[in-house]
């Protein structure tokens, strides 16, 4: 297997503080490598969202350490931590994150914009992520013109348009009809396979499960199994975390 793209080490979140902290995370070491499409499963409390937010620089933990490219994030302030999101990470989330009164192009150019990207190239690059996700017709759609399923592959295009290491994403089909929701993960798992980059997505959807090489199963904020998926190289090999 390759270097991790990104990794978790011992990381533990305790949120609040005083007799109100909970810790959602406890112990927790993960590592995703390009090429890998990894589901992150378990009950709605059990820390999956805190893990994923975590691994994409949005949270700090509280210990451990993370690397993302094998930087680690040990000490980085806020504006390291954007740098590393910009360079290295792209997300896609449930309910899609979209500006309605801009196109779908321009939702897609938003990511470059941030990077400083020329708006010559910027415009051109997105008009290359929409058609790798099928959306070429519909540069100039706005979000209310878009199904939802168009919506969420809009939010695809954003996400891979700068070219990142590893996409996150949390819940990407759980607002989607099961056609639309494989059709998502298709892309997703083309992003991975073909394009060589790193796919974790937390859900508690069985439906993914064909799509998956790695399966990592969370409860109470840690780990407690994992299995190869039935798209990954060995299906009958299975950890548990527990010990």
């Amino acid at each position: 297997m390759s270097e991790p793209v990104i990794e978790a080490v011992n990381v533990a979140k305790v949120l609040g503080s005083g007799a109100e902290a909970v810790a959602a995370l406890r112990g927790v070491s993960l590592a995703v490598s390009c090429g890998e499409l990894t589901l992150l499963m378990g009950p709605s409390g059990s820390g999956k969202t805190t893990l994923l937010s975590i691994l994409g620089c949005m949270l700090t933990p509280t210990e451990g350490t993370v690397r993302v490219c094998g930087q680690s994030t040990d000490g980085a302030g806020p504006e390291d931590l954007a740098l590393l999101r910009r360079e290295h990470v792209g997300f896609v989330f449930q309910s899609f994150h979209l500006f309605p009164t801009l196109s779908a192009a321009d939702n897609v150019r938003l990511a470059l914009d941030v990077r400083g990207e020329p708006s010559r190239s910027a415009k051109a690059r997105s008009r290359e992520a929409l058609a790798r996700v099928g959306l070429s017709h519909k540069i100039s759609a706005f979000p209310r013109e878009l199904s939802g399923g168009e919506q969420q592959r809009v939010a695809i295009a954003r996400a891979i348009v700068g070219n990142p290491s590893i996409i996150l994403a949390d819940e990407p089909t759980a607002a989607l009809d099961g056609e639309n929701g494989q059709a998502i993960m298709k892309i997703l798992a083309g992003i991975s396979r073909e394009q060589g980059r790193g796919v974790l997505i937390v859900t508690h959807d069985p439906r993914l499960l064909p799509f998956a090489d790695r399966i990592v199963h969370i409860e109470d904020g840690r780990l407690v199994g994992e299995e190869r998926g039935a798209a990954g190289p060995d299906m009958n090999s299975r950890k548990s975390y527990r010990g």
